[in-house]
């Protein structure tokens, strides 16, 4: 991505009063027929949150035709068993229609009892034929319900695959809208003079560092220090081992990720799998009150839960920020908060728990981008 990216965080919003520009060491006004730069810096965060709606629409739509994948493997195994089923049911029907017809007789059994010889041995030979009659009787039953299985798998097997066609057609219609979103971005950034850039990263650490002592100042997080459980602090520990990773979107890792491939991740190798998307996050995980967030937990942004990241503790957080960032430790005001989920609530916290250290750099210049020229 050519330009430099301004340091933030997916789409990071802070109040108004942030972003507009007070009398005192207020920004210089553009030139007429110019936008200021905190327009600018709303618009470019109003680009990010697109961008990142669009990312979790894909990663939704493909992890739904993932799901879909594996039902039609599973329904097209269960296929060839029925039909491998019903063949071997045809096998047996044809041998009895062929035995039927060998041993047809225009003699009823009464009549072949009296004139048999043995009227004891023609008996026991009637139970035996009734047997078989019974035989022929439960194959018949086991073609009728094989087939009626196969043509049941098999109705299943083309709506599943036509299910997989809408879900490949709108995944890519989702790859294209964050395509077009991220090219848009590119494009302002690529617009903007070097003190523009400049200033809008002047601006957003500003707005970022207010955000941040307004959320502690407010009580939100509680001041007693909590410990994670057993699987929060080997998601924690495998977070921050992804440190300078970049995000990439629709990623999962191992060397790269998106906002929420890192959080799915960090839980999934701490042994519980978790939804993939922040949305999924969000809306089937257990909610947690901010003022008992413990490490481990997921923190949710934006009023449409579209960013998420994972809590350190020390209102710290550890997430994939944005396109052109990397991942690395935020203050967790760094964008508006939604709430907060815990993928292990019945979990009982640590016992001696020591926060791991931060690598060197996690939480300076990893979020400013990159610049191909």
């Amino acid at each position: 991505m050519s330009g430099t990216l301004v340091r933030g965080v997916c789409a990071v919003a802070v109040a108004g009063a942030v972003l507009a520009p007070g009398p005192a060491g207020a920004v210089p006004g553009p030139p007429d027929g110019e936008p200021s730069v905190a327009g600018l810096l709303a618009e470019l965060r109003g680009l990010y949150r697109r961008a990142e709606e669009a990312t979790e629409a894909y990663n939704a739509t493909a992890e739904e035709l993932r799901e879909r994948r594996a039902q039609a493997e599973t329904l097209a195994g269960e296929l060839a068993a029925a039909r491998g089923s019903l063949y071997g049911s045809r096998m047996a029907a044809g041998r009895l229609a062929r035995e039927q017809y060998r041993g047809h007789s225009d003699l009823s059994p009464y009549l072949r009892l009296l004139l048999a010889r043995d009227p004891q041995h023609a008996l026991d030979q009637g139970h035996v034929v009734l047997r078989a009659a019974r035989n022929r009787m439960a194959a018949v039953d086991r073609l009728t319900g094989d087939e009626q299985k196969a043509d049941a798998l098999a109705t299943k097997a083309r709506a599943a695959l036509d299910e997989r066609m809408r879900l490949a057609a709108a995944q890519q219609r989702d790859r294209d809208a964050v395509r077009g979103r991220l090219a848009e971005v590119e494009e302002l950034l690529a617009s903007l003079t070097p003190g523009q850039l400049a200033e809008l990263s002047r601006l957003e650490e500003a707005g970022t560092a207010v955000a941040q002592r307004a959320f502690m100042a407010s009580g939100a997080l509680s001041s007693v220090g909590r410990a994670p459980s057993k699987a929060g602090g080997e998601a924690v520990a495998y977070a921050l081992r992804q440190i300078g990773k970049p995000y990439v979107w629709g990623a999962e890792g191992p060397e790269s990720f998106d906002c929420s491939g890192l959080t799915s991740q960090a839980w999934a190798h701490a042994g519980r799998k978790i939804p993939r998307t922040s949305q999924q996050q969000w809306a089937s995980l257990p909610k947690v009150p901010m003022d008992r967030l413990r490490p481990g937990d997921l923190v949710v942004y934006f009023p449409k839960a579209t960013h998420v990241a994972l809590y350190l503790g020390k209102g710290q957080v550890v997430q994939a920020p944005r396109p052109g960032a990397r991942v690395k430790v935020s203050p967790i005001a760094a964008n508006p908060v939604l709430g907060a989920v815990r993928p292990d609530p019945e979990a009982k916290a640590m016992t001696g728990y020591r926060p791991p250290p931060l690598p060197r750099g996690a939480t300076a210049g990893d979020d400013t981008g990159n610049d191909d020229g």
